[in-house]
């Protein structure tokens, strides 16, 4: 695997270790972030199924290439956890380590002995990052968890799709990215107490699947709790502003259109010609334009159909209005403002050449992170890594003769 030639900082983490060894998607994208912002990420995968994101997502030439991504930093270990020589790897992998991510069922690291009390009688400093559908405890913690289960309990469904059809699943994994992203904020919380307020004392950071949705969906309970009030499903509409949807252009295309500030939805209706919308007394808040989305939707759609996507944006950038192009993958390759500012970037592969992938995630004026290398082969750096970790030739073969690693 190669190094991108543009990049010229690890990032804010370096000299931090982060084991992974978890599988699918959130945990290992919160240990990609970790790692393109210059952590030092060890991959841990069963030596026979490998992890399950490598079957995730198309391939080109057998190289499944979602893989390339979320396993872009990562330096990768085959090792079964299960058998008891594996479980003394992660021990021993775990002693100059800062962050173990797993996501096994819980109770599951435990009966192989490798639980948390037994990872800090190695390295009390450990924080412990435990990815599951439910969480550790509670009458679902021994429940399998996966994204869309969440999608589904958080809300998300239920407030997805037209009034009129059925609860609606995101086509990605949109509970585990979110998990993922929140276990990088919670993992560095962990690590900020233990460096700055309990020197040396690790601890165990419990995350769930379900708890980052249901915060973006909002505050649905509280308001059930205090009013009584289900939202429902409204399509693309919104409770909180109106004109808000999308739109279809003459050329067949769409845009969305948000006016969640008020001098937005003023210049909007007065971009398509209906100003006098503006001193109706219910325009004066989100809450009561939302009451009349299908007057201003009608007056919106009416305007943009007689246009193209480019005379739309067009115009309703040059009068400070808030729209997008609803974009495919092959829009969002070619955008100006996406190729100007490196949101997709390429990096070679030692397989596939220069592979096209998100960059990461935010800019840093003095410690900027970088993509150092795409993800590779199964146990790709498991002889490397377990000879820095003091084990002999012999002792390496053996192991691998007998299935614990490969």
């Amino acid at each position: 695997m190669s190094e991108t030639s543009t990049a010229h900082s690890d990032g804010p983490l370096t000299g931090v270790k982060v084991v992974d060894a978890s599988t699918i998607l959130a945990g290992p994208l919160c240990c990609q972030l970790l790692g393109d912002y210059g952590a030092e990420v060890v991959k841990i995968e069963h030596p026979k199924r490998g992890d399950g994101m490598r079957g995730h997502g198309p391939s080109k030439d057998g190289e499944p290439l979602w893989w390339k991504e979320i396993s872009r930093n990562k330096r990768l270990v085959a090792a079964d956890l299960s058998q008891a020589d594996g479980a003394e790897l992660l021990l021993r992998l775990v002693e100059t380590a800062d962050v173990l991510v797993e996501n096994f069922r819980p109770g599951t690291l435990e009966r192989w002995g490798i639980g948390p009390e037994d990872l800090w009688r190695r390295n009390p400093a450990l924080i412990v990052v435990r990815v599951t559908g439910f969480g550790q405890t509670g009458p679902y913690s021994s429940r399998p968890g996966f994204g869309t289960l969440a999608e589904a309990m958080s809300g998300f469904a239920h407030l997805t799709g037209e009034a009129s059809g059925p609860p609606t699943l995101p086509a990605f994994g949109l509970a585990d990215s979110l998990c993922g992203v929140a276990a990088v904020g919670a993992t560095m919380m962990a690590l900020w107490e233990r460096d700055t307020k309990s020197p040396g004392v690790g601890q165990v950071v419990d995350m769930n699947l379900l708890m980052p949705l249901m915060t973006a969906v909002g505050p649905g309970p509280t308001a059930y709790d205090q009013l009584g009030v289900v939202e429902q499903r409204r399509g693309n509409r919104s409770l909180n502003n109106a004109p808000r949807n999308t739109y279809r252009t003459s050329d067949g295309s769409w845009v969305a259109v948000s006016t969640s500030a008020q001098s937005i939805a003023e210049r909007v209706m007065r971009l398509v010609g209906h100003p006098e919308v503006i001193d109706e007394p219910w325009f004066a808040t989100g809450g009561q334009r939302a009451l009349h989305a299908d007057l201003l939707d009608g007056h919106v759609s009416a305007w943009i159909a007689e246009r193209t996507r480019a005379e739309v944006i067009e115009q309703f950038t040059a009068a400070g209005a808030a729209v997008a192009p609803v974009y495919d993958a092959a829009d969002l390759v070619a955008d100006d403002h996406v190729r100007a500012t490196g949101m997709l970037r390429k990096v070679n592969d030692d397989k596939l050449g220069d592979v096209l992938m998100h960059d990461v995630m935010w800019g840093m004026s003095r410690t900027p992170g970088r993509i150092r290398r795409t993800g590779g082969d199964l146990g790709a750096d498991t002889g490397p890594v377990l000879k820095e970790l003091g084990y002999e030739a012999a002792e390496i073969e053996a192991m691998r003769e007998r299935g614990v690693i490969a």
